[in-house]
């Protein structure tokens, strides 16, 4: 990581948190309980990855960090929703997240429910109470992107199958699938809105972005894969191992751990390739890239 890239990504995480703490309600708003755990699930803690994504896509299209910052508050509100929902007891039933206590063992099974529904419903709050595309039509398309990347065809969707298939052997294109859905939809999503936020482009060099994004979704759930076979819970800041032992299949226990590391980068150059015609301008998209896949938590 050269330190050009780390002072960047620093200052973006630096943006986001202040964003974040600005469109969540105040703890001290009642019900102030339900606004504490809200603000406890999002801030002070997680990598940024994807308004990280949105900021250096944006660059390619010229956006306004003014735009992408909330672009990038409205995906990272429907990712930390489904953390907290996928954390509950019904789901994968764990007791760390972000290096604390899941929102659930902190404030209880109730408003853990209650903080997720209430942050899904913030992010389009958020992307429909500010402008953030030059044209009306766009913007809609931004919140049909968000809609589609969270629900029974995206996020929500990758979950089922996953929850789904515990004890089932998956082949490599099923596999693929549900991580598409599970992890990719969202990281697809904060690409695709950025994209909308700054100059036009053709539908072949959005088709690039989104391709990139396709195999770097892939990539990080690949990663991650690797990272709870190696890594103890301490570095992850979530329990290791608990794939593993719930018995789910993992790109780990389907290709090994040699085959999965190969299959990371190997996703990585085809997302490099697919971004190369932006040259200097996806500069952070490759650098991104190298950070998602190398990353050690």
């Amino acid at each position: 990581m050269t330190l050009e890239f780390k002072s960047w990504m620093q200052d973006v995480q630096a943006r986001m948190e202040q964003t974040l703490k600005t469109v969540l309600p105040a703890a001290d708003h009642l019900p102030s309980q339900l606004h504490t755990a809200m603000r406890y699930s999002v801030l002070d803690g997680g990598k940024r990855v994807r308004p990280l994504l949105a900021f250096a896509a944006g660059a390619v299209v010229d956006a306004s960090p003014d735009r992408l910052q909330y672009v990038g508050a409205a995906v990272e509100l429907i990712h930390a929703y489904s953390l907290v929902h996928d954390d509950m007891p019904a789901m994968d039933d764990d007791v760390l997240r972000r290096g604390k206590a899941t929102c659930h063992i902190a404030f209880g099974e109730a408003s853990a429910l209650l903080a997720g529904d209430a942050l899904q419903t913030a992010a389009f709050d958020i992307l429909t109470s500010c402008t953030l595309a030059d044209e009306p039509r766009d913007q809609l398309k931004m919140v049909n992107i968000l809609a589609r990347a969270s629900g029974s065809l995206g996020m929500c969707g990758g979950q089922g199958v996953d929850l789904y298939s515990v004890g089932q052997a998956l082949s490599l294109p099923e596999l693929e699938q549900m991580h598409g859905l599970k992890t990719g939809a969202l990281i697809r999503a904060a690409v695709m809105l950025a994209s909308y936020c700054g100059v036009a482009i053709s539908d072949e060099d959005r088709g690039r972005l989104d391709y990139y994004a396709q195999c770097i979704g892939l990539a990080f759930q690949v990663v991650d894969d690797v990272l709870d076979e190696e890594a103890d819970s301490a570095t992850l800041g979530k329990t290791a191992g608990k794939d593993a032992a719930n018995n789910k299949p993992t790109y780990v226990s389907l290709l090994g751990l040699a085959a999965a590391k190969q299959k990371a980068a190997e996703l990585k150059a085809e997302a490099l390739a697919a971004i190369a015609p932006f040259g200097e301008k996806a500069r952070g998209l490759v650098l991104l890239a190298d950070f998602i896949v190398e990353r050690t938590n």
